[in-house]
C-alpha cells in the first residue's frame, strides 16, 4: 500500500492509498459541512443556529488553511512528495468553508438586505478583510487546475503564493470579529506565526540572492564597459 524507495529514501503512496486518503478527506470535510447545514435547517444547532453556523464554518476554514499550509513542511520533513498530493483538494475545501461562512452571514444573518449589507461593511471593516481573503481564495480555486497552471506559467506560482497573505487576513478577520486578539485568537496567531516564519525566511533569502545576482550583473556590465 505504501512503498519505500530505498535509494532515495522517499515515501510514496500507491494509487489505492491515495484514493483512500482522498475519500476520507471528502467524507469528513464535505460530510461535516452538509451535517452543519442540515442541523441548522432542522433546528438542531442550539438557541442560535446562525451564529453556530458562522462560527463553525469560519473556524474550520482556518483549520483547513492551517493543514493546507503545513503540507509543504511535512513533505520536506518526510522527504516525500506524498503530502503535496492532497494540497489542492484541501485548499479547495478552505474556499468551500469560507464561502459557506460568507453565505451564511449574507443569506441568514442579513437576510439579503443589501442596504444592511452596505451598512455592515461600513461599520465593521473586518468584513472587508474577510471578503478580500475570500476573493483571493476564489482566484486560487479557479486557477488550481493543471490546464490553467500550464497556461499561466510563472504567474501561477506568483498568484498561489498569496495563500501566505490569506492566512493573516483570515486571522485578522477572526480576531477583529471577536473584538480581541487575546483568549482564543492568540492561539491561532501563534500557530499562524509558526507556519509563516519559515516562509518569511525563505522569501528574504530569495530576495537577497536576487539582489546579489543583480549586483554582480551590474558589476560585470560596468567591467565590460570599462
Amino acid at each position: 500500500m505504501v512503498s519505500m524507495i530505498a535509494n532515495k529514501k522517499l515515501l510514496r503512496l500507491s494509487p489505492f492509498a491515495r484514493r483512500c486518503i482522498k475519500s476520507i478527506i471528502h467524507c469528513v470535510a464535505l460530510g461535516y459541512i452538509v451535517w452543519l447545514f442540515y442541523a441548522g435547517i432542522t433546528d438542531s444547532l442550539g438557541a442560535d443556529p446562525v451564529n453556530t453556523l458562522l462560527n463553525e464554518t469560519g473556524i474550520w476554514a482556518i483549520h483547513l488553511l492551517f493543514i493546507t499550509l503545513l503540507l509543504s513542511p511535512l513533505a520536506k520533513w518526510l522527504k516525500s512528495p506524498a503530502p503535496i498530493q492532497f494540497r489542492r483538494m484541501l485548499g479547495i475545501y478552505v474556499f468551500v468553508y469560507a464561502l459557506a461562512h460568507f453565505s451564511t452571514y449574507i443569506l441568514f444573518e442579513l437576510q439579503l438586505d443589501m442596504t444592511l449589507v452596505l451598512s455592515e461593511i461600513i461599520s465593521r471593516p473586518y468584513i472587508i478583510v474577510g471578503m478580500l481573503a475570500i476573493l483571493l481564495l476564489m482566484a486560487l480555486t479557479a486557477t488550481s487546475f493543471n490546464l490553467l497552471r500550464r497556461k499561466m506559467g510563472k504567474r501561477w506560482q506568483q498568484l498561489h503564493n498569496t495563500i501566505y497573505a490569506i492566512l493573516p487576513l483570515a486571522l485578522l478577520h477572526f480576531s477583529w470579529s471577536q473584538k480581541t486578539f487575546w483568549q482564543e485568537p492568540i492561539w491561532y496567531w501563534l500557530v499562524g506565526i509558526i507556519i509563516l516564519i519559515p516562509r518569511v525566511k525563505h522569501g528574504l533569502s530569495t530576495f537577497r540572492r536576487k539582489k546579489l545576482r543583480q549586483k554582480k550583473l551590474q558589476e560585470k556590465k560596468l567591467s565590460n564597459a570599462a
